[in-house]
């Protein structure tokens, strides 16, 4: 039932990614978006709160070669807006160089009200994400499929760690940005609710409590969109490596159709939903990386990362086949393995002449890569 209604029917997706702005003689961060975004078009790039934060949204597409496509076009267009003004621009969820100084909020009200109420960690929010939208458009649907994908969201956080390096000193993370993000008062597991009634009263009764002022304010790990009918991923860091971002997405994809199938046909949740577990996972991810162990959803157990991402690859192989995309992603996470991932390829640049200046040089050239 599930494999046919995949095959009838294309789900779209689709990514936003973060990247900072430096300076290509010093390296370090720089308070100057503002000038890369001049001239391009609002629909496809932002500012964030931080002016050394710029933003990319991708269009909406069923297709995982198409998406590719369009985040190697997004990051050509910013790194051509830069170049000209002494500028590069870097994937990763932390700066290798960066301090106080590269701090200048963006001119926003919303951003003003964020300083004003959360202080050192607006402040602070010296970071860089990558998000991906799926395609859901039931949300008493969604709110259930977003709690069955949950268990698996450490490993793709794993996937994705990128930062190291927290205000220039090695943090002994692969992802310090996970532990900057979780300092948001809404940050963490989703749930538990049983409809999109229970979902939408918990948000609502956030905005009255005053702690936050919007339904945008909500950074669960997995979310429900406040605007448009899709599922969000919100726990990795950015990447600068753009397969490493098409291989989150497809992941993420596949989780949600074989968990919407699942609801669908009435099966049971598989995995222990308690959010003091799901943290622990997701702080083992952001300590480990692909680099060591992870927590399995499958046995609560730890086990080695890699071996962790080829369980779950197995587990979504008759989906991900369904869908088309199987070699691609299967291929992109043996090359993600392979390649250590960006937090232990950082560390290496680190080593080899103790130069953070050779990681910034390293990321700025992953970033560029299409």
């Amino acid at each position: 039932m599930g494999r046919s209604r995949l095959m009838t029917r294309l789900v779209a997706l689709g990514v936003e990614e973060e990247f900072h702005v430096v300076d290509l003689v010093s390296r370090r961060l720089t308070p100057q978006a503002h000038v890369v975004l001049d001239g391009l078009p609002d629909k496809s790039f932002s500012a964030e709160l931080q002016q050394a934060v710029v933003e990319t949204n991708s269009t909406p597409t069923p297709d995982l070669a198409a998406l590719r496509a369009d985040l190697v076009e997004l990051r050509r267009r910013l790194i051509t807006g830069a170049e000209p003004h002494g500028l590069g621009i870097v994937g990763s969820g932390t700066a290798p160089l960066h301090g106080t100084e590269g701090f200048e909020l963006t001119a926003d009200e919303r951003y003003e009200y964020l300083l004003d109420s959360y202080q050192f960690i607006a402040r602070e929010q010296f970071i860089c994400g990558g998000q991906v939208h799926v395609e859901i458009t039931d949300r008493d649907l969604a709110v259930l499929v977003a709690q069955r994908v949950q268990p698996w969201l450490p490993v793709l956080l794993a996937v994705s760690g990128s930062s190291p390096y927290w205000f220039e000193t090695d943090s002994g993370y692969a992802s310090s940005r996970t532990l900057a993000w979780q300092r948001w008062p809404t940050a963490g597991p989703l749930g538990p609710f049983a409809s999109a009634a229970e979902y939408d009263q918990a948000v609502a009764d956030l905005v009255t409590s005053g702690v936050i002022d919007d339904r945008g304010m909500v950074y669960f790990d997995i979310r429900l969109s406040a605007h448009v009918p899709t599922m969000e991923l919100r726990v990795c860091d950015a990447v600068p490596r753009v397969d490493d971002m098409v291989l989150l997405a497809g992941l993420f994809r596949a989780l949600v159709v074989r968990e919407t199938d699942a609801v669908e046909a009435g099966a049971p949740p598989r995995f222990d939903q308690r959010p003091a577990l799901l943290r622990a996972a997701t702080w083992r991810a952001a300590r480990s990386g692909l680099s060591g162990d992870l927590i399995s959803p499958l046995t609560g157990k730890p086990g080695p990362a890699g071996l962790l991402l080829e369980t779950l690859l197995e587990e979504l192989r008759p989906t991900l086949e369904a869908l088309g995309d199987w070699e691609t992603v299967s291929a992109l996470a043996l090359e993600a393995v392979r390649l250590g991932g960006s937090a232990a390829r950082q560390r290496a640049a680190y080593r080899k002449k103790g130069q953070a200046t050779d990681v910034v040089d390293l990321l700025l050239r992953e970033t560029a890569e299409g």
